[in-house]
């Protein structure tokens, strides 16, 4: 295709976003072209931002991308035109290395992100391999759908692999962007969900969002509050401190674990307070097209939603700038 399309870039380190005009993108032999529908607005575009990682800039940030392939490549089979999708933060994989070949794609050795290691969705179109593309419900709005591309399979994905069983405590640290799909999900998983966040303000949001319990962080110590409950066989930090991850140990039961989801400094926690209780602190991150097909599955069946408010693609930079102000989740609508 011919002729050019609005898009926002990250162009210098450390440097605000960038509305330019660029050419439409036209699909290699294994990739698929998207018109851009809808594209939340996520903390992880921190990384194009910042030529974090190996990004090399200039680069077209998003990753929570919903819309409608536009145009397929000569190699592809599996998807047609008009056909409605999404494309989350992994970006496709080798098929080749050890962790591919054992089906541990989320760790491919030479995995991509989209709008890290190309152009991603705060555009009007973006291209994809094949393999990076998840179908989506006829019955999901696209606004709607587009952060659980990331944030959404991260919090669905972490907590169903996790140690908790139907019935079991288990807490959501933070009740924001990931924390306020996670409640969602914990809840409508059968899980005893326990809310923790800073304040009251967001107690009656997190009640209607399915929580059991709210443990006000500013007024007491979640971890000891948990250990006095009986402890949580899974607690889940959305938050991302190092410290305030530490001091969630105490309040994981025996043989229960602790799932990260992001952060940059370290977490103090002694030795022996994971060993004697036999406690395991765990990483988690996204999952590949399939994981986000199951994701968006289960947020239709079990009417998981996020919160949240849309802008112009022209508004990026005040959107994420004002991302932790937002109303739970900002999208970005081409």
């Amino acid at each position: 295709m011919t002729g050019t399309m609005q898009a926002v870039q990250a162009q210098k380190v450390g440097e605000p976003f960038v509305v330019v005009e660029l050419p439409i993108p036209d699909p290699a032999a294994n990739q698929v072209r998207i018109k851009v529908h809808a594209c939340g607005v996520c903390g992880g575009e921190a990384i194009p931002r910042n030529g974090l990682f190996g990004t090399e800039l200039p680069r077209v940030p998003g990753h929570e991308i919903t819309g409608v392939v536009d145009a397929v490549g000569d190699a592809v089979t599996m998807w047609n035109v008009g056909d409605r999708v999404g494309v989350g933060w992994s970006g496709g994989v080798d098929f080749t290395c050890e962790f591919c070949r054992r089906g541990d794609f989320t760790n491919c050795v030479n995995r991509t992100i989209v709008g890290s290691s190309y152009d991603g969705g705060y555009a009007e179109y973006m291209v994809a391999p094949w393999d990076a593309v998840a179908r989506l419900p006829e019955e999901l709005d696209f606004a709607e759908a587009a952060p659980l591309m990331c944030a959404g399979v991260t919090s669905f994905n972490g907590l169903r692999h996790s140690l908790a069983r139907p019935g079991d405590l288990v807490a959501i640290n933070g009740v924001g962007g990931v924390g306020h799909l996670a409640i969602q999900f914990a809840s409508k998983m059968g899980f005893r969900t326990v809310a923790i966040n800073r304040g009251t303000a967001k107690e009656e949001l997190a009640r209607k969002l399915g929580a059991d319990e709210y443990i006000d962080s500013s007024a007491h110590d979640a971890g000891e509050v948990l250990r006095d409950m009986g402890g949580a066989e899974v607690i889940m930090d959305t938050v991302s401190r190092g410290s305030l991850q530490g001091a969630l140990v105490k309040g994981v039961k025996p043989s229960g674990q602790l799932i990260v989801t992001e952060g940059l400094d370290p977490i103090p926690v002694d030795g022996h307070d994971l060993a004697f209780p036999r406690l395991s602190i765990s990483g988690w991150y996204s999952g590949v097209a399939a994981d986000s097909e199951d994701t968006l599955r289960f947020a239709l069946l079990r009417d998981v939603r996020p919160i949240i408010e849309t802008h112009p693609l022209k508004d990026a930079e005040q959107a994420f700038t004002n991302l932790h102000n937002a109303n739970l989740r900002s999208v970005l609508i081409p």
